[in-house]
């Protein structure tokens, strides 16, 4: 049976089944959407914190990332479901239950039948809810994508994430502030243990760094090389749009003695910045990008212009012009896709960057080019895959200490966050960009320093 005649067959049996005993109950949202009638486990983490909810259900107990049994038998209208995907993975060299440490691992009946009506969301949520297992799903991942998998099972929730990104301003400056809330503000204690002692939340800079580095090392030549690009100088002042923790300030004003503001739309962060950068010229602004003022040197923004959105680019970029000066430079590194029109992914955007939208570089180029003339690119997107790893090497070392906190879904979703990011940027599928832009051009053109 072909795979297309498979999902039909699926289909056909789900629309039967349904309208004999009504929807059978996988998942935990309700309506055709995926975008109605759901909490997200970052919110049920903090009714958790709070003490005003209690743990979800674990659907599955084990004592390491492998399955502790075999998974139940397959009922017969399962078949279909169960050979489509095994037949899609096989493409990727995976396997459903096999032995390698990417073979995914199924504990659930229903699993193959989730994923294909659902894609990414059922991926995601059933791995969440323990319906499945793999030891490295950075490696499962990247195969997946090398293979193209994603693009040959086609959602309802994919097309209506689409449809989303273009109808609405997901990222105005209503919605803007959503994204501080649900991610940003999950704990400072907690992304100290995952980020390390800079706190920078973005990738690290390997190359820079000695061969034996740790991640602080490679986030410290991170800095530096942001710092280098800019030309920084004692007695300029610095903005960095969207500064997270402070570490780029920190470091700027530490070692190139520079003045700094930084905005930023969550609390935590500029609770937990102020005391990081005390006795420095730095100051943190709780604001969002649209809102600043001021004149400044340089001007950096960090890991913050995926959360702008398409249809904001050329105010993002208005702004940033306005507030630099006419001799000055600006630094964006970002997080960038490879074709414009792929829309934001449904899980992430549910459960980790709500309204998030990755930009293309035909994106950034068209929101900057009545703005500033672009001087240079620097990809390095592969260094983001080892990143994410020493991420989540960290945080399953913290995790003991959190785990009465956030909770078993919580554990399985940040991991799996993680580890399908790692696996994305190994295949290449997902970039990483440094741009540096100026506002009529260089005389003479810019020389990169140091890289």
């Amino acid at each position: 049976m072909s795979l297309r005649l498979a999902y039909i067959v699926i289909l056909l049996e789900n629309d039967t089944t349904e309208r004999k005993q009504g929807p059978p109950a996988v998942s935990h949202h309700s309506g055709l959407y995926p975008f109605t009638g759901m909490r997200t486990a970052m919110e049920q983490a903090h009714i958790e914190k709070a003490g005003a909810g209690n743990p979800q259900p674990r659907s599955f107990r084990h004592s390491s990332t492998r399955p502790v049994a075999e998974p139940p038998a397959v009922p017969a209208r399962e078949a279909p479901a169960r050979s489509a995907i095994a037949g899609l993975l096989d493409l990727a060299d995976v396997r459903i239950n096999g032995d390698r440490p990417w073979d995914m691992h199924v504990l659930h009946p229903e699993t193959p039948e989730r994923i294909l009506a659902r894609g990414s969301l059922g991926l995601g949520e059933s791995y969440m809810d323990g319906w499945w297992e793999c030891e490295r799903l950075d490696e499962f991942f990247t195969r997946v994508l090398r293979a193209r998998l994603d693009e040959k099972v086609g959602t309802t929730a994919l097309l209506v994430q689409g449809l989303r990104a273009r109808l609405f301003n997901l990222q105005s400056l209503r919605r803007a502030w959503r994204v501080g809330k649900e991610h940003y503000d999950l704990g400072n204690d907690f992304f100290e243990a995952m980020l390390g002692r800079t706190m920078a939340y973005t990738c690290a800079y390997w190359a820079g760094a000695t061969p034996t580095a740790n991640l602080d090392a490679a986030q410290d030549a991170k800095l530096d090389l942001i710092c280098r690009k800019l030309g920084l100088a004692p007695g300029m002042r610095l903005l960095d749009i969207g500064c997270g923790w402070g570490s780029l300030m920190k470091h700027a004003a530490e070692s190139y003695g520079v003045s700094c503001v930084g905005v930023t739309i969550s609390e935590e962060q500029a609770e937990h910045g102020r005391r990081y950068c005390a006795g420095l010229p730095v100051e943190f602004k709780l604001m969002d990008y649209r809102q600043v003022t001021g004149h400044f040197d340089r001007v950096a923004s960090i890991g913050m212009f995926e959360h702008v959105g398409h249809k904001n680019h050329r105010d993002f970029f208005a702004v940033a012009r306005r507030c630099l000066a006419d001799d000055g430079l600006f630094l964006l590194h970002t997080i960038g896709k490879n074709l414009r029109r792929t829309p934001t992914d449904p899980w992430i955007d549910r459960y980790i960057f709500p309204n998030g939208d990755l930009p293309s570089l035909g994106q950034i180029a068209d929101g900057s080019e009545e703005y500033f003339v672009l001087e240079d690119v620097h990809s390095f997107g592969a260094e983001y895959d080892r990143t994410l790893m020493a991420w989540h090497e960290n945080f399953d070392m913290a995790w003991p200490a959190f785990s009465a906190r956030y909770g078993e879904r919580f554990r399985r979703m940040w991991r799996y966050y993680l580890l399908a990011c790692a696996g994305t940027f190994r295949a290449r599928a997902t970039q990483l960009w440094q741009i540096v832009l100026s506002p009529t051009g260089m005389s003479g053109g810019y020389r990169r320093i140091g890289t």
